[in-house]
């Protein structure tokens, strides 16, 4: 399943969209590697993208959020830190020798749950800012 970055996702932040769209595409590239048997090579790039993406992109949410008085901002930042930490723990759970496709699956599982984080949570805040 490819992922898209339609209108219904998109908060109006341009920052925040462009970031989403990025990831999206970075998760397809993957998606297609993986599905090309080449889920292993493809790893290394995903796992450098993912942390510095992590880092840059949830500090640009935290800060749009904080400055439109977000309601919701403490349960975000309490996803965030704890997505954070679990893709950092699945990223040193992997041999350094290359990771196996268990790893590659983890890691695959656990884009997921960012990508349906901005489907709902993100949706939510996108509400909120449009209306503010």
């Amino acid at each position: 399943m490819k992922y898209e970055l339609t209108k219904e996702l998109e908060t109006g932040n341009s920052i925040i969209d462009r970031e989403h769209k990025e990831l999206f595409q970075a998760v397809n590239q993957m998606i297609d590697a993986c599905s090309g048997g080449k889920g292993r090579t493809a790893m290394e790039p995903a796992i450098q993208f993912l942390l510095s993406y992590v880092d840059k992109h949830f500090a640009h949410e935290e800060q749009l959020q904080q400055m439109n008085n977000y309601p919701d901002i403490a349960a975000h930042k309490m996803f965030h830190a704890g997505y954070t930490r679990k893709l950092r723990e699945i990223i040193s759970a992997i041999p350094a020798a290359g990771p196996s496709i268990a790893d590659v699956g983890k890691l695959n599982q656990h884009i997921a749950v960012l990508v349906t984080h901005i489907k709902t949570e993100d949706k939510k805040m996108s509400t909120f800012l449009k209306r503010t």
